[in-house]
């Protein structure tokens, strides 16, 4: 399901908006003005990215990042 895209707040932007919708003139972009297939790409890449690295960690590995990850949560107390 496609996301729904999120109009401006002023007035006339929103009616342009509108009109380019209607009209298929809408570019392709995010609200930051980045290019939303692009974006969707580099997301693609991060969902593959984590479990294929955990896959590649040894247990021992993975635990000494985990006690890193814990100092750095709860040893600053």
């Amino acid at each position: 399901m496609a996301k729904k895209k999120k109009l401006p707040a002023d007035t006339n932007q929103k009616a342009k908006s509108v009109v380019d919708l209607a009209t298929g003139e809408d570019k392709e972009t995010t609200v930051d003005g980045k290019n939303a297939a692009a974006v969707e790409l580099g997301r693609k890449g991060g969902q593959k990215g984590g479990p294929a690295r955990a896959k590649k960690l040894t247990a021992k590995r993975r635990r000494e990042i985990a006690k890193k990850a814990a100092a750095a949560r709860w040893g600053h107390k």
